[in-house]
C-alpha cells in the first residue's frame, strides 16, 4: 500500500498573494490571543500546569496547521480531554501521560498511514452526541472544586469518589473565590451575547476578555483568591527544555489503554471539527493526512512538557469568522502564542484560577447538544437510537470514554444486525395463479415445484429465515426454486445455509435452483465452489428460467412462463 503525505498547505502556497497574507495574518492574530486563556484553563483543569496548556498549543498548533489535510483547522488542547487527562494524571503521574500521548501520536499517525480516516465516519451520531455530553458533564464537575474554592488536595478521578469528595469539602466554601467566579462568569456570558451586536467588542474574543479584566482587578486590588502565581509560581518567560519523557517499561503496558483513548477521542474531535469547517469554507479535507498531522503533533508536544491535543471546533470556526482561509493563519496563532509568552509571561502571574474556572465552565455548557435530550427530541427517535444515547452519556459520566464508546458502538452494532435482519424476509412465491395443479403437484397431491423470493440480504443475523425451508414444512418437493433478485448481500454464514440447504434436498432427491444471483452474491457462489456443486445449469438468470429449469429437472416440458 503506497503511503501519502501531502499538506493542505502545498495546496494553498501557489496562488498565495499579500491579500490571503493579510487576512490570514488577521484571522491568526485572533485566534492565538483566544487560544491563550483557554490553553492555560484546560491544562489547570487537567490537574496539570497552565505552562503545558500553553506550549501544548505553541507545539501541537503550529505542527497540525504546517502538516495537516484541511485549510483552517487550528489544533490544540480542547475540553473533551479534561476528564481524560485528569484520569490518566491522577492513575499513572505526569510523566507516564506524556508517554502515552506520544503513543496516541504513534497510534493516530499509523491510522492516517493506513488510510483509517474516513471509517471515523462509521461512528454513529448518538455515540457521538451521548460522549460529547457525556464529557461536558464531567468537565462541568471537575470546575466545582476551584469555582467555589474547596480545599480538596487532590481531586479524586472516579466519578463517585469525586462527588464524596466535593461534598465532604462543600463546608470550607470560599466567599471571595466564588464572588470572582460568578463575577467572571457574568461578565463572559455578557461580552458574548453583547459581541454579535458591537462591532468593537467583536474584535476581542470573551474569553480573552474576562481574562484581562479580572487580572487587572487582582493585580490592583490584591484580591484573597488563588492565582496561577500562588498554586503554579507562574509561567517561565523562556523556551521549556527538550527532551523525552522517563520511560518505565514496567507500566508501559498499562498505558496501552489510556493511549488508545487519547488517540480515539483525539482521531474523532479533529475529524468532526474538519468537517464543520468544511461545510463553511466549501473545502473538503484530506482525513487521513489530518491524522497524520495530529500524530505527529501528539508524539512532539510531549518533548516540550505538552499533552494530549485535536483539532478544536470552536478555534476553528473563529478563525474562519475572522478571515482565516489558509493553513497559514494556524501557524501565526502558533507564534503569536509564543511571542505572548516571551514577553508577558510574567502578567500572568496574577490571573485568578476562579476566572479561568468559569471560561472553562462556559466551554463545557456549549460543547455539549442538550437540545437532543430533551423529551420531544428524544420522542422523536427509535428506542434504539435513544438507548444508544443515554448508554453512551451515563457511561461516559460514570465511568470513561472509552468504554462509553466501545458499549455504543456494541449497541448499535447489534440493532442494526436487528434492523437488517427484520428487513430480511423471504415470500413464497404463488405459482398455483400461473400453473396448472397438474403442473405443480403430484398424483397425491404433495409439491413438486416451490418457489420462494427473498428480500434484504441474507447474513449471519438473518440466516433463520431459512429455516423453514430446511425442516421442509411446506412439503417435500422435486425442486426448490429461490429468487434471489431483490438479495442485495451475502455473507459466508449465509452462504453456508444455502449449502446446507442443497445437500438437505440432495438427500431428499430434490434439486436446488437459484436465479437472479446480483454481482456480490453470485461472486461469492462462483468463488467458494458452491456453483459446482448445484451445477451451471441450476443458477439462472431470473425467475422464468428457474421455472423451466424445474420442470426438466422433473421430466416434463415446460408449460407456461411465469411472468
Amino acid at each position: 500500500m503506497k503511503i501519502s503525505f501531502r499538506p493542505k498547505l502545498l495546496d494553498t502556497l501557489p496562488d498565495y498573494g499579500r491579500a490571503s497574507f493579510t487576512q490570514d495574518l488577521s484571522a491568526g492574530i485572533t485566534v492565538g490571543v483566544l487560544a491563550l486563556p483557554l490553553a492555560m484553563a484546560f491544562a489547570i483543569a487537567s490537574g496539570l500546569s497552565p505552562t503545558a496548556g500553553i506550549w501544548t498549543a505553541i507545539v501541537a498548533g503550529l505542527l497540525i496547521s504546517l502538516l495537516g489535510g484541511s485549510r483552517v483547522q487550528i489544533g490544540g488542547p480542547t475540553g473533551a480531554f479534561i476528564p481524560i487527562i485528569y484520569a490518566i494524571v491522577v492513575d499513572y503521574g505526569v510523566q507516564n501521560l506524556l508517554i502515552a500521548t506520544m503513543m496516541s501520536g504513534v497510534m493516530l499517525l499509523a491510522m492516517g498511514a493506513f488510510r483509517l480516516g474516513s471509517m471515523i465516519r462509521f461512528i454513529p451520531l448518538s455515540v457521538v452526541i451521548g460522549f460529547t455530553n457525556g464529557i461536558a458533564v464531567v468537565i462541568f464537575i471537575s470546575q466545582i472544586k476551584d469555582f467555589l474554592g474547596l480545599k480538596i488536595d487532590n481531586l479524586p478521578g472516579e466519578f463517585f469518589a469525586k462527588l464524596e469528595a466535593l461534598y465532604q469539602a462543600l463546608p470550607s466554601l470560599h466567599l471571595p473565590t466564588i464572588a470572582v467566579a460568578v463575577s467572571s462568569l457574568a461578565v463572559l456570558l455578557l461580552w458574548n451575547r453583547q459581541a454579535s451586536k458591537v462591532a468593537w467588542m467583536r474584535r476581542m474574543p470573551g474569553p480573552l476578555a474576562v481574562l484581562i479584566i479580572a487580572t487587572a482587578i487582582n493585580a490592583v486590588l490584591a484580591l484573597p483568591v488563588d492565582t496561577i502565581g500562588s498554586r503554579f509560581g507562574g509561567i517561565p518567560q523562556e523556551l521549556p527544555n527538550i527532551g523525552l519523557p522517563e520511560l518505565s517499561l514496567s507500566t508501559l503496558g498499562k498505558l496501552i489503554a489510556p493511549a488508545l483513548t487519547i488517540a480515539l477521542l483525539g482521531a474523532i474531535e479533529s475529524l468532526l471539527s474538519a468537517r464543520v469547517a468544511d461545510s463553511q469554507i466549501d473545502d473538503r479535507h484530506d482525513p487521513n493526512q489530518e491524522l497524520m498531522a495530529q500524530g505527529i503533533a501528539n508524539v512532539a508536544a510531549p518533548l516540550f512538557g505538552g499533552f494530549a491535543a485535536t483539532g478544536a471546533i470552536a478555534r476553528t470556526a473563529t478563525n474562519i469568522r475572522t478571515g482565516g482561509r489558509t493553513p497559514v493563519a494556524g501557524i501565526i496563532h502558533a507564534l503569536v502564542l509564543l511571542a505572548i509568552v516571551l514577553a508577558l509571561a510574567p502578567l500572568a502571574s496574577s490571573i485568578p484560577l476562579a476566572t479561568l474556572s468559569a471560561i472553562v465552565v462556559v466551554v463545557s455548557i456549549n460543547m455539549g447538544e442538550w437540545h437532543a435530550f430533551s423529551l420531544k427530541e428524544l420522542a422523536r427517535y427509535s428506542l434504539q437510537y435513544r438507548t444508544i444515547l443515554l448508554g453512551t452519556f451515563v457511561v461516559t459520566v460514570i465511568f470513561d470514554l472509552t468504554l462509553a464508546v466501545e458499549l455504543g458502538m456494541v449497541l448499535a452494532s447489534l440493532f442494526f444486525i436487528y434492523r437488517m435482519s427484520d428487513l430480511t424476509r423471504i415470500e413464497r412465491i404463488p405459482l398455483e395463479d400461473f400453473y396448472g395443479v397438474q403442473a405443480l403437484t403430484r398424483d397425491d397431491g404433495s409439491p413438486r415445484i416451490l418457489a420462494y423470493r427473498m428480500f434484504g440480504s441474507l447474513f449471519f443475523g438473518a440466516a433463520n429465515k431459512l429455516e423453514n425451508l430446511l425442516l421442509m414444512q411446506d412439503g417435500h418437493p422435486d425442486v426448490v426454486i429461490l429468487d434471489m433478485d431483490k438479495v442485495i448481500n451475502i455473507d459466508t454464514t449465509g452462504l453456508d445455509i444455502l449449502q446446507t440447504l442443497h445437500r438437505n434436498l440432495q438427500k431428499r432427491g430434490a434439486s436446488l435452483v437459484l436465479s437472479g444471483l446480483n454481482s456480490q452474491p453470485g461472486s461469492l457462489v462462483f468463488r467458494s465452489g458452491f456453483l459446482e456443486q448445484l451445477g451451471d445449469d441450476n443458477v439462472t438468470a431470473n425467475i422464468t428460467e428457474a421455472l423451466i429449469r424445474a420442470q426438466r429437472i422433473g421430466g416434463h416440458e415446460p408449460e407456461v412462463a411465469y411472468t
